[in-house]
């Protein structure tokens, strides 16, 4: 049974609990839209949605809904935000890494066998804004390189190609292919290990040939990449923190 309060719905949930939806209206909304992200659940909809409808749909997601914000873990104790000159670890190609601060005469990221040291004149009023910066310009660098390797291997054998590639921050999820055959990758894959990137993009090409989650899709996908179960899995795991992760790195970026 979901029920209205405010500008939320509640949802009540076959295992027996509550879920809080955020409703928002959008003017250039055709359909309901339901997405989670580590701060909670969204039911986009277009104006003059009735209630009921919202409810509705609301009750037809609710194991799928259950079970997503279960991933994100949202009673997990927030991470603690960067600050400029205060030594920091976060995950990097699958991998724990140090992030330390230095000076000199431009801005920039340095990596080295310890992790990465982000370079920032002084003084500086801006050195936080421009830290965020510097690692999501760096971040979407790798995951390019990255993919930039692999396309010339997986074109061929789907036999179709994107039309561009973007490299964004994306609130639920890690992939997705417009219209116009353009893939979108989430920047947080820069964190992941390289195969887990790897099952994302193939995933995303693979929908040039199907555009559903049908078993044809899915025979697609392991033909390309065999272990793509157990990069799926690991995703479904880790990929909440992940995305926790890349918040507090580039928050203001992204926003």
């Amino acid at each position: 049974m979901a029920s209205e309060e405010g500008e939320w719905l509640e949802l009540s949930t076959p295992t027996g609990g509550t879920i809080r939806v955020l409703k928002s209206a959008h003017p250039r909304a055709r359909r309901l839209r339901l997405t989670v992200t580590p701060k909670g659940a969204r039911l986009t909809y277009p104006n003059g949605t009735h209630t009921a409808q919202m409810a509705a749909f609301l009750r037809h997601h609710a194991d799928w809904l259950e079970q997503k914000l279960g991933e994100f873990h949202l009673d997990a104790t927030p991470l603690p935000g960067l600050k400029v000159g205060v030594p920091a670890t976060f995950p990097f190609r699958g991998e724990e890494v140090a992030l330390d601060w230095a000076e000199g005469a431009y801005p920039r990221v340095d990596q080295h066998a310890g992790g990465l040291t982000l370079v920032i004149p002084k003084p500086h009023t801006r050195a936080l804004l421009v830290a965020r910066g510097l690692l999501a310009t760096y971040f979407e660098a790798q995951i390019r390189r990255d993919v930039s390797r692999w396309l010339p291997a997986y074109i061929p054998l789907i036999n179709a190609a994107p039309t561009a590639l973007k490299v964004r921050p994306l609130k639920s999820l890690w992939g997705s292919l417009d219209t116009r055959d353009r893939i979108n990758l989430d920047l947080a894959l820069a964190l992941a290990p390289p195969a887990a990137l790897r099952y994302v993009l193939v995933h995303e090409l693979c929908h040039l040939k199907v555009r559903n989650h049908s078993p044809r899709f899915w025979h697609w996908v392991e033909t390309v990449f065999p272990d793509y179960k157990e990069q799926r899995a690991w995703l479904r795991t880790h990929g909440s923190g992940l995305k926790m992760q890349l918040d507090r790195l580039i928050a203001d970026v992204a926003d």
